[in-house]
């Protein structure tokens, strides 16, 4: 039986702090912390419900971070 991967460690980051910053500003930042992944969403998008460790949803409404999740 093969082993259980490892799923890579994610930033000690936390998703709240995005909340109110502009979208590019709040990407760019996420990207220097240490999210391999950003994905943008607009509000009410349709997505799947699988977790990606390393990644960082942001919610933008009028070109601000709504919400923020990890996964």
């Amino acid at each position: 039986m093969a082993p259980i991967p490892t799923p890579p460690t994610e930033p000690q980051d936390s998703p709240e702090g995005y909340v109110g910053l502009p979208a590019d500003g709040a990407e760019r930042q996420a990207r220097e912390r240490g999210w391999s992944t950003v994905r943008t969403l607009q509000p009410g998008a349709i997505i799947t419900m699988e977790y990606l460790a390393g990644r960082l949803n942001f919610e933008v409404k009028d070109g601000v971070v709504a919400r923020c999740w990890k996964g």
